[in-house]
């Protein structure tokens, strides 16, 4: 199962790769529909604007126990995704108790009434599909990709262990969850390098108590607090039809799909309402913070982060085009300055990541064998400083602005990622229907909206932190004079 924590986003291509990943929330591009289905079947690489692309026909009706159902046909390949999210992750957690919406993805792989433990993955396998999960603060997904001869599987399967988990769960099948999570903490977080450092980050950036504070994982010690009565509250509160939503993209017939669908979700009883999230105070520092974890690495790696905005607010788009332009690409200025020109760096990236209830600006680099942390630290308050005061280029614009075309380009023609996009739409935004208007966010940034929001967000405090090899502390970023 996929744990898509911050952690887990941002250090599998951007640090490695020393390119910046724009937050998954891209502009797409011009779609072209093919004579035998009205839906999107063909995706054309053009240089397309909001205006351009072709209605995608989307249905999305809600099920009388809440449940709502997002549909697209694509008949391109004969596939079909299944991506079910459920609107809970860390960020629904309390203090004492952070872990459980990671530990529930693992449990609902376990079995349910009528599905044996194990049969899930096996009647799956059998069938030609793909399944997994994924955790983040805000959500909890999981899909599956099949032949479109097997969607009525995976619906019963999933209708399965929405309804009748709990009658199979007991206290042997939760032990066993909560020993592969712990491992899976050993493996990602605590022995892996760098792995300790963005709990470390949302631990001194967010106030105790603030929904991002801790990480998706959870603490070993609130993983062994969990009791059985503790998870299954949890299941009834927040995996009930009423606080899930289903997207089913790919080569199906609407009409029978919908009847299938309510075939094996329509008589799953709806759970209490769950209420919205309390939005916390927005997070500001009062000064830059310089903090140190001693870790088990070779080299020190620097993690700078500003506090900024939550997905698709309205500064969101143009701070993931300020990322890019420090990073992404071997012309990006960060990239070329430090990796390429000065050779001083390893790699490095920078990005927005906005979750549903705030976001935060990070750049991360980290330096080569013998380089100073402090000279890297001055080289980039130099580059921002010049960004803030001479703005960007038109050619630095269009570089990112192609790039995200093209991305989200390669993104749509995947039945299983566009499932997945559309859920999040209709998560973030209410409306899986956001295709021109995702587009229209960075069609529009300008060159002097690219400079603002640099002055705005980056010149304000921010926390520093410097992961370096245990004993050599001497290798921290501290404050200058």
């Amino acid at each position: 199962m996929k744990l898509l924590s911050l952690g887990y986003l941002l250090s599998i291509s951007t640090v490695v790769a020393a390119q910046s990943s724009t937050v998954p929330r891209l502009p797409s591009s011009k779609l072209s529909n093919s004579a035998t289905s009205p839906s999107v079947n063909t995706l054309q690489l053009e240089h397309p604007d909001s205006t351009t692309i072709p209605k995608i026909e989307i249905i999305k009706y809600t099920l009388k126990n809440g449940l709502q159902i997002i549909l697209q046909r694509d008949t391109t390949t004969p596939i079909v995704s299944v991506n079910t999210w459920y609107h809970v992750g860390s960020g629904h957690e309390e203090v004492g108790r952070t872990g459980f919406a990671h530990l529930f993805e693992h449990v609902m792989f376990t079995g349910s009434s009528n599905v044996p433990t194990g049969h899930f993955d096996e009647l799956l396998e059998a069938a030609g599909a793909s399944n997994n999960g994924s955790t983040t603060e805000d959500r909890t997904n999981y899909y599956e990709t099949l032949p479109s001869n097997a969607l009525a599987l995976a619906l019963w399967l999933d209708s399965d262990r929405m309804g009748f988990l709990l009658p199979a769960l007991d206290q042997s099948k939760l032990d066993i969850q909560r020993d592969v999570v712990k491992n899976e903490r050993r493996q990602s977080y605590d022995n892996a390098p760098y792995g300790r450092a963005y709990e470390t980050i949302q631990a001194a950036l967010y106030p105790k108590g603030h929904p991002y504070s801790w990480s998706v994982i959870g603490s070993m010690e609130d993983l062994s607090a969990a009791t059985l009565d503790d998870v299954k509250n949890f299941f009834k509160k927040y995996y009930v039809p009423n606080n899930a939503t289903m997207a089913i993209v790919g080569d199906i017939d609407i009409e029978a799909t919908k009847r299938l669908v309510e075939q094996y979700f329509g008589d799953i009883p709806a759970g209490t309402p769950v209420p919205a999230q309390v939005i916390p105070p927005e997070v500001v520092l009062e000064k830059d913070q310089y903090i140190l974890l001693e870790d088990k690495v070779q080299l020190p790696r620097i993690y700078y982060t500003w506090p900024t905005t939550a997905a698709y607010a309205p500064d969101d788009a143009t701070l993931s085009v300020l990322g890019s332009v420090l990073s992404e690409g071997k012309n990006s200025r960060l990239y070329k300055t430090l990796v390429y020109d000065l050779q001083i760096a390893q790699d490095v990236a920078a990005y927005q990541y906005g979750s549903k209830l705030t976001g935060m600006f990070q750049i991360i680099v980290t330096p080569k064998p013998g380089e100073s942390t402090m000279k890297i630290d001055s080289i980039i308050a130099s580059e921002l400083e010049r960004l803030q005061k001479e703005g960007i280029t038109d050619r630095e614009l269009d570089r990112v602005k192609n790039s995200t075309r093209s991305h989200f380009l390669a993104q749509l023609q995947s039945a299983e990622e566009r499932a997945d996009l559309f859920n999040t739409y209709n998560y973030f935004v209410g409306t899986p229907d956001y295709i021109q208007q995702d587009l229209n966010r960075y069609e529009t940034v300008t060159k002097e909206g690219v400079r603002d929001i640099a002055v705005k967000y980056l010149s304000k405090p921010k926390l520093v932190l410097t992961v370096v090899p245990t004993g050599q502390a001497d290798q921290m970023v501290r404050g200058r004079q």
